[in-house]
């Protein structure tokens, strides 16, 4: 009797309905809430069984990045340094939690800085070596101090991309 009193107090849908089974069923009120929650978590576990087949069934990022890890190795084979850093880039920002990609890609993202940074050197040493080469022959005063100056910012550029392999030479180790 204190249960059908307490069903009746509160407004709630679930004891209304809870009163109506006792008295049609005569189902205590604790059996009653556990079939219901017998039923709720079946249709659960149903759902989440669901869902992981669901995830199994999809790619994962990898598969996905492979074909721009295809098209990086490809642009990194023909010299495209500065293409294969770019696609590089791109690959880090759509896959993001695709790992083994993004470790293949890290490998490629230092050599190619390694060669481009390499190719800035030589180019940088030709140019310091012609400055130099101007200023001996040079003799107007401020011609020379402009090519000194040049020199200069030469030899500092030289310097730093120096630096520059050797962090990344001693990165790869």
């Amino acid at each position: 009797m204190l249960l059908l009193n307490f069903c009746n107090i509160t407004s709630s849908r679930i004891f209304r309905v809870c009163k109506i089974t006792k008295i049609i069923l005569n189902v205590p009120f604790n059996s009653f809430l556990f079939i219901t929650f017998a039923t709720m978590m079946k249709k659960i576990i149903i759902l989440a069984a669901a869902i992981a087949v669901l995830a199994a069934c999809s790619a994962n990022d990898d598969e996905k990045a492979e074909k721009l890890m295809q098209q990086i190795e490809q642009l990194y084979e023909q010299k495209q340094y500065s293409a294969t850093l770019d696609s590089i880039e791109a690959l880090r920002n759509q896959f993001p939690k695709a790992v083994e990609s993004r470790k293949r890609a890290l490998v490629i993202w230092n050599d190619a800085s390694l060669q481009m940074a390499r190719a800035d050197i030589a180019k940088t040493d030709s140019a310091l070596l012609a400055t130099e080469e101007l200023m001996k022959n040079e003799t107007d005063i401020y011609k020379h101090n402009i090519l000194g100056l040049q020199r200069d910012s030469l030899k500092a550029r030289y310097e730093a991309l120096c630096g520059v392999v050797k962090m990344i030479l001693h990165r790869k180790k």
